[in-house]
């Protein structure tokens, strides 16, 4: 106990902003830290004839095939039961840099700070006629999309093993600061914050 007091106090100020300047140096160009987009989710919710015109308008947009989303649960309120085709997704891992600008413009690139959260955030898009480059479909008609977006860190597939699977600690994850920076440095996006109300 004597020598680590010993040792805290013979550490003068200059010597530990060098290690902490060498700290935050050493993380930063750790690639183990580097954030990343994991993939981009499409979906749309609706049964019947919504449905089919949800999944052509995701084929649409994505050039790729969806899936069905079927219920798990009951809600009587609403005629819902298990098994019952509710809405339909798509997943992009790969080549959604583009189609994701493209997202972005229909929202004029701009995200509420409320829509982030720690490893994701989401957005809608009314109608998916205002993506660029997406026209008017009489077989689809109005519809709009909601827009799911991952992130994560190398090092993430350790909880997902079936083998030897271990669980990740929380600072993998990445925080909502994490999410903005990156976004406004890579798509130049408007990060807006809930106006306050004034009382008159």
């Amino acid at each position: 106990m004597e020598r680590k007091l010993y040792m805290e106090k013979s550490l003068s100020k200059t010597k530990i902003k060098e290690i902490i300047v060498y700290i935050k140096m050493k993380t930063k160009n750790n690639k183990m830290r580097e954030v990343r987009i994991e993939k981009v989710v499409l979906s749309t919710g609706g049964s019947g004839d919504k449905l089919d015109k949800g999944m052509r308008l995701l084929k649409l947009i994505s050039n790729r095939q969806p899936i069905k989303i079927k219920s798990k649960k009951r809600i009587p309120s609403l005629n819902v039961r298990p098994g019952l085709e509710v809405g339909c997704k798509i997943t992009i891992r790969k080549n959604f840099q583009q189609l994701l600008k493209n997202l972005l413009s229909a929202i004029n690139n701009e995200i509420k700070e409320s829509q982030i959260e720690n490893n994701h955030f989401s957005f809608g898009i009314h109608e998916y006629i205002e993506i660029p480059g997406t026209e008017y479909q009489r077989d689809i008609g109005i519809l709009g999309l909601n827009v799911t977006i991952d992130f994560t860190r190398t090092g993430k597939r350790v909880a997902m093993k079936k083998i030897k699977r271990s669980a990740i600690p929380k600072k993998q994850e990445v925080t909502k600061e994490e999410i903005v920076e990156y976004m406004k440095k890579n798509f130049e996006t408007k990060i807006t914050t809930k106006e306050k109300r004034v009382e008159e």
